[in-house]
């Protein structure tokens, strides 16, 4: 599904992001992609989203690689791929219902599958119940999961996790991980990058550990190995 090819990206001070970065991820995969500030997991990301350009190396999604499309094929791909970050990025002037169908407005999709898909995802998050609030009038970990369903709604194969729980105190990080984990069982792909080590030694899934831009481990079941 997702295959980094011999992938390095440097930018214009010379400074090394990723060193010759190879491995793939396949269907229903629980990836965690771990390492210290600095190691290259946000780049690494960026260049799955085709937010960025390798310098050499290829970077496939379902076995297109992404760095050869045009500008028209890339919102196809990128809509295949859900993103939730630390910060949430949710409209400040917008309910939890209205962000998460700004994303279906977005994709183009018309009022009746909004109305239907909207309480579904909200339903599946937990958040029934705040359909109807703004950001403001909620708590963090709800922030968290008002920007998962807007990943969701647009029933994607993958769902990327950049430090999702970075801003969130231990007991929403755990409540977070643990609708990471339903949504991988629901049959989502699941890319989680963190440098949360207490989080990653208890998921007990794949772990693959970048260090200064190059992987020097991959785990089936792994643990983060400072």
């Amino acid at each position: 599904m997702i295959y980094f090819d011999n992938v390095s990206k440097i930018y214009n001070a010379g400074s090394v992001a990723l060193d010759s970065v190879s491995f793939v991820i396949e269907p229903r995969e629980f990836v965690s992609i771990v390492g210290q500030s600095g190691a290259g997991k946000s780049t690494l990301i960026k260049l799955l989203l085709a937010e960025e350009r390798p310098t050499s190396g290829k970077v496939f999604f379902e076995s297109q690689n992404i760095h050869k499309l045009s500008r028209k094929e890339i919102p196809f791909v990128r809509r295949k791929i859900g993103t939730v970050f630390q910060d949430f990025r949710l409209l400040p002037m917008k309910t939890a219902y209205e962000n998460v169908a700004f994303a279906l407005e977005a994709a183009g999709r018309d009022d009746a599958e909004i109305a239907s898909d909207v309480p579904h995802v909200l339903d599946l998050v937990g958040l029934a119940d705040r359909a109807d609030y703004f950001p403001h009038e909620l708590s963090g970990g709800q922030k968290q999961r008002v920007a998962i369903a807007r990943a969701l709604v647009n029933r994607p194969e993958v769902l990327v996790a950049d430090e999702a729980t970075g801003n969130l105190d231990p007991i929403n990080s755990w409540e977070i991980i643990r609708l990471f984990g339903k949504i991988n069982e629901l049959g989502t792909t699941v890319v989680l990058a963190t440098h949360n080590k207490e989080i990653i030694d208890t998921i007990d899934k794949r772990v693959v550990t970048l260090e200064n831009g190059r992987v020097v481990r991959d785990e089936k079941r792994g643990r983060y190995v400072l």
